[in-house]
């Protein structure tokens, strides 16, 4: 149930309680649940009971019937303070995809438009330690994703989530940023005017209460709810073992479908997206990859019509289909080629000068509208 953080109630108080008591994890408290008919009721459950269930100790079971509701209610004072709210996994306005996973969150906290959390979305993550092509990619995607009605969604880390969430907000579209630490601390500090952003137009969310600091096991357990908040997870730059890669795994194991975008193969943080492609992911090469996973279609304002000048060769035909749907920069466009940037330059210098591309601000192509249209007619 949503629970507005001005409420005094004393189910929710417990369930919190006992949420905090060490061991007990969203699996253990829908056990509870099931056992005795809710979390709090389990509260006033013999020790014997408790002890029985499988995975409980008498210890476990001797804090639970000890659980202070008055620490619950603290919980919801802080809330309170913040304009937050908490969603319990078996209430109505709890996000549906998200409970549809393995393992959901049992409480979710909530900072911002809570109604944001049942839209079409898209995760988008990728590498702390990206390349200027990584942010080229990530901005290009989530503006494009946001732009085309869908929720961005991200884990509000520094580098590419954070490119991804402002992309999305300075396109006008909604994000979501999912934390590994509890409202009131702010992780990365860098990152302090995106939190304010996020409140203010977005949401934050999270299964740690308030005022939890960041911990080395909250962030894996952080990445399953970046992708179970979302129908399909889009990895942008991620090298081998990194969170963005767990991410993924996240969201094939929750059966979701799993985009990744090319690099070259002489990057290092290229190489866990090309590997997915190799495994089979479907390459994201524009915002309408990602939008048509969702059943969502993405606007342009290119003429169906258009069609490529025969006179093209191999490689600037590659980049007009590149181009066909949304102007891109001339990293992701080597990364869509294969080929190196300079290479890529030359044969688009040879497009422009032909009137086929126009060179925009920031060392973006788009196709020349006018040459498709005339070839349209």
């Amino acid at each position: 149930m949503a629970v507005g953080t001005s409420s005094r109630d004393d189910a929710v108080a417990a369930t919190l309680a006992v949420a905090q008591l060490p061991g007990i994890g969203p699996a253990r408290l829908r056990t509870l649940a099931t056992a005795f008919g809710s979390v709090a009721a389990s509260v006033q459950a013999p020790a014997a009971a408790i002890a029985a269930l499988p995975g409980f100790s008498r210890a476990a079971a001797w804090a639970i019937r000890n659980a202070s509701v008055v620490a619950g209610h603290a919980i919801l004072d802080q809330l309170a303070a913040l304009d937050a709210v908490v969603l319990l996994w078996d209430g109505p306005d709890f996000p549906p995809l998200l409970r549809e996973i393995p393992d959901p969150p049992a409480v979710l906290y909530v900072w911002g438009d809570v109604s944001l959390l049942t839209r079409a979305a898209a995760a988008i993550v990728g590498s702390r330690n990206h390349s200027t092509y990584g942010a080229s990619a990530a901005t290009l995607l989530a503006s494009g994703v946001a732009g085309g009605g869908a929720v961005v969604v991200s884990g509000m880390a520094r580098g590419l989530d954070a490119v991804t969430h402002a992309a999305a907000l300075d396109a006008g579209g909604k994000s979501v940023g999912v934390l590994g630490n509890g409202f009131g601390v702010v992780y990365p500090a860098a990152n302090r005017d995106l939190y304010q952003r996020m409140i203010a137009t977005g949401c934050l969310v999270t299964e740690l209460p308030p005022g939890e600091r960041p911990h080395a096991g909250a962030f894996p357990r952080r990445n399953r709810i970046i992708s179970g908040l979302a129908g399909v997870t889009v990895v942008v730059e991620a090298a081998p073992g990194s969170g963005a890669l767990i991410t993924a795994d996240f969201a094939l194991d929750q059966g979701r479908a799993v985009l990744a975008v090319p690099g070259p193969i002489t990057s290092l943080t290229s190489l866990g997206c090309n590997k997915l492609i190799q495994q089979g992911a479907k390459p994201a090469l524009s915002a309408a990859d990602v939008l048509e996973e969702l059943g969502l279609a993405a606007a342009t304002s290119l003429p169906a019509t258009k069609s490529p000048p025969p006179q093209l060769d191999g490689l600037q035909r590659t980049l007009w289909d590149a181009l066909a749907i949304e102007s891109r920069h001339i990293d992701l466009l080597a990364g869509a080629a294969g080929a190196d940037a300079g290479t890529v330059l030359a044969a688009l210098t040879e497009m422009e000068m032909s009137g086929w591309v126009r060179q925009e601000a920031g060392m973006r192509f788009s196709l020349n509208a006018e040459c498709g249209m005339r070839k349209a007619e």
